[in-house]
């Protein structure tokens, strides 16, 4: 019976050659993405800045609605077609995007490593990445083994398909599938497929390709309840993010042990957050998570 760890895990992430957060503060953070510098909102940030100095290629300015919006003011030119970068032997294109990111989320690279590390000693372990968006996620993971990635948008997989040609790995076993992820893993279902390991991050709010509609408070607990079917004891695990929500990640522990009662292991749940450089950087927290693991 997998086992649930109440006391909450902080998966911290550091800055890499490519990606670092320099400064955050007052509801804001400063980071560099390769040679630029972007400023974006961070309502977690809610200290004061340790740096004066907070110039910077371009800032997102968010909308007055809840649900997002908003624009990017640049200061200095920024290619608007992106700009390569690397995580480890992954390289992908970085981009200023309608929707606050710049293509890729840096706070997931201590996710992809402990993934691999899961998947250790599995030949051609199969795994299944639910919402990729642009596939840094995937191309990291197929390493292991076969990938089946999966988003709503056909542009994200586009995106993903040219990351994977830019890093030299398109000929990688990865299925690119523009498809619903609710919809595609309840087909799986049916199918009786298996995976290794499963991730998922999803949005708060989103739409399938045929307008189907995701809300995260709905949509969730049905999804995980299906990923679980597709997992069994000689499973890795499964990892789940949730972003900008009024939700704690002991909710989302209690979930997956209650749909992972049948399975060893144990149930972790927690803080993704990202040390800021230098000396004293303090640890800005960008999201909750629970994941399971077969021990």
């Amino acid at each position: 019976m997998a086992q649930l760890k109440e006391q909450p895990v902080i998966l911290e992430g550091t800055a890499w050659h490519d990606y670092g957060l320099v400064d955050s503060g007052n509801g804001r953070k400063l980071e560099r993405y390769g040679g630029y510098r972007f400023i974006r909102p961070e309502p977690q940030a809610m200290w004061a800045p340790r740096l004066g100095d907070w110039a910077a290629h371009g800032e997102f300015v968010p909308g007055s609605d809840e649900d997002g919006g908003g624009r990017w003011n640049y200061d200095q030119p920024v290619p608007t077609d992106g700009w390569p970068l690397s995580w480890r032997e992954v390289n992908f294109t970085a981009q200023c995007t309608p929707f606050r990111h710049l293509g890729f989320f840096p706070d997931m690279a201590p996710v992809w490593d402990w993934m691999r590390a899961q998947l250790e000693g599995k030949a051609d372990a199969q795994t299944l990445n639910l919402f990729g968006y642009t596939g840094v996620g995937s191309l990291a993971l197929s390493d292991c083994g076969p990938v089946t990635h999966v988003d709503a948008s056909k542009k994200s997989v586009a995106q993903a398909r040219e990351n994977a040609e830019l890093a030299g790995m398109a000929d990688r076993p990865i299925r690119w599938l523009v498809d619903d992820a609710a919809k595609f893993t309840a087909r799986e279902v049916r199918r009786e497929r298996r995976y290794d390991g499963i991730i998922l991050d999803p949005p708060k709010f989103g739409r399938g390709p045929k307008n189907e509609t995701w809300r995260i408070e709905d949509s969730l607990a049905p999804l995980v309840s299906d990923c679980r079917y597709l997992l069994d004891k000689d499973s890795r695990f499964l990892f789940l993010t949730v972003y900008a929500v009024r939700m704690s990640s002991l909710a989302l522990g209690g979930l997956l042990a209650e749909l992972f009662a049948d399975l060893p292991g144990q149930i972790e749940h927690g803080d993704l957050a990202v040390r800021e450089e230098g000396e004293g950087g303090r640890l800005l927290p960008t999201a909750i998570f629970a994941r399971w693991k077969n021990d």
